[in-house]
């Protein structure tokens, strides 16, 4: 969930001067999925805190892809993982390679083997944001680099108090032979410093809202950003001995119930602060349900497919903005900058563009998106048309399209299922070249997240070598 808070209404704070306080606060879970929204649903898993929150509201919002550090990118930097912008205007191999992202790779994510991690000058939105004095606080999961020069507190963030990759990085993964036998302990840090290894997990939930309450409460009487990045409900799953059995869909549910919980009790700290006024409130997710992990993964509803995959399930995320309008997590940046009083002359690099109009009006900002993967460009949505260029790969209890082009009606079609390629080739052949033009503008830069460290090369190397 994204926070964002003002003295005053959202409308007058859009004319507030640069003395005015400004709260930002950002919330995301991982893996979420779609949220309850039927009686059916609602009677397996009550959430009461989010309810409050209107988190389906906008069924349109887009996770920029269904994996961590492209969405992270996305979110703190308001740019396409795959690229350095297309506003810049220099040839791709004259331009200083440590100012290309390269946030994505054929790994897909970082690992504790990891050598790489967000470049030092990518400008993150809390850098941005410190720039116009606001203190600035992580609480949560990081992925964007655990080698101390790629820290949370290297990008702008004041405070860290989390975990810097995935809760199941770690020797205890049941599902994973190279890391059983090659990562390390699971470390929580606090700032630059790991204070623990293998924590409890049941107990993360808990202590992250101790500390984003904390946070809060600290900068209360000055404009502040912070981003609670909960690792639930990622797997693997754990609820803290109070929340445990009390929800109808299982441990899953009691996991989702329990950030509920969460929620409530920060927006409850906002409001006994008096913040609760001027405080604005997103809630997001990176990417769909984690499919594959059957019960434990969580449920896309109507939507098909889930996490990793370029269907609507992967893609599209629960958010608590009432509007039909399409958003991406690539918009908030824009959006929070332009809110703080800062003009946007200095990030014309972005490919997010500012929700202001969304916000206040229900206008719409864009009428297209970009769905990628591991650097490749899978799915391009324009007003309610999809196109997949090439049929997807199959996925778990997925049948396999054929290896044409598709092409959905999604405002019609949520759930994917009528290929209407055939029947609207001008629409088809009018995408393609759209996606086409969008993959000529983009600067598809060298990965900074496939690289293994040297200690962790011979085995990685032995792992993956073909039998």
């Amino acid at each position: 969930m994204l926070v964002t808070g003002f003295r005053r209404s959202l409308q007058d704070a859009m004319r507030l001067k640069r003395d005015s306080v400004l709260i930002v606060e950002a919330i995301s879970a991982e893996d979420i999925g779609k949220l309850p929204d039927n009686s059916i649903a609602e009677s397996l898993v009550r959430l009461p805190g989010l309810a409050g929150q209107r988190l389906n509201g906008c069924q349109q919002v887009i996770s920029i892809r269904g994996l961590a550090p492209d969405f992270s990118t996305a979110l703190l930097n308001g740019r396409q993982q795959v690229s350095a912008g297309d506003n810049r205007g220099v040839e791709f191999d004259q331009y200083p390679s440590e100012l290309l992202s390269g946030m994505a790779g054929a790994r897909g994510v970082l690992f504790p083997d990891s050598s790489g991690g967000l470049p030092a000058a990518e400008t993150t939105l809390a850098e941005a944001l410190q720039a116009r004095d606001y203190a600035t606080g992580l609480v949560g999961k990081w992925h964007l680099g655990h080698l101390p020069k790629f820290l949370p507190t290297r990008h702008g963030f004041d405070r860290f108090f989390g975990l810097l990759y995935s809760n199941d990085m770690r020797p205890e993964n049941e599902h994973w032979d190279y890391a059983r036998e090659n990562f390390p302990p699971l470390p929580l840090f606090d700032g630059e410093a790991a204070i623990e290894q293998s924590p409890d997990q049941a107990l993360l939930t808990r202590r992250f809202t101790a500390k984003a309450i904390e946070f809060i409460e600290r900068h209360q009487a000055r404009p502040f950003f912070l981003h609670l990045a909960y690792t639930a409900p990622h797997t693997p799953l754990a609820v803290s001995a109070p929340r445990a059995g009390k929800s109808k869909r299982g441990l899953y549910g009691d996991v989702v119930e329990e950030l509920d919980w969460s929620v409530g009790e920060i927006v409850g700290t906002l409001r006994r602060l008096g913040l609760g006024e001027n405080t604005l409130v997103f809630f997001t997710s990176d990417n769909g349900p984690w499919g594959w992990r059957g019960l434990d993964g969580g449920s896309a509803g109507l939507l098909r497919g889930a996490k990793g995959s370029p269907w609507e399930g992967g893609f599209r995320v629960p958010a608590n903005v009432s509007t039909a309008a399409v958003a991406s997590a690539l918009d908030l940046f824009p959006t929070l900058i332009s809110l703080s009083g800062a003009g946007l002359a200095d990030h014309a690099d972005l490919d997010g563009v500012s929700l202001l109009p969304t916000l206040t009006s229900g206008q719409a900002v864009r009428d297209e998106l970009f769905y990628y993967s591991l650097g490749d460009l899978l799915a391009y949505r324009h007003g309610p048309w999809k196109l997949l260029p090439q049929a997807p790969d199959s996925w778990p209890g997925e049948e396999r399209e054929g290896g044409r082009p598709l092409l959905f009606d999604i405002e019609q079609d949520p759930s994917e299922k009528h290929n209407l390629a055939d029947k609207h080739p001008e629409t088809l052949a009018r995408l393609g070249a759209l996606a086409e033009q969008h993959r000529q503008t983009l600067m598809n830069t060298p990965s900074k997240i496939d690289g293994i460290l040297p200690q962790y090369q011979d085995a990685y190397t032995e792992y993956h070598a073909d039998p």
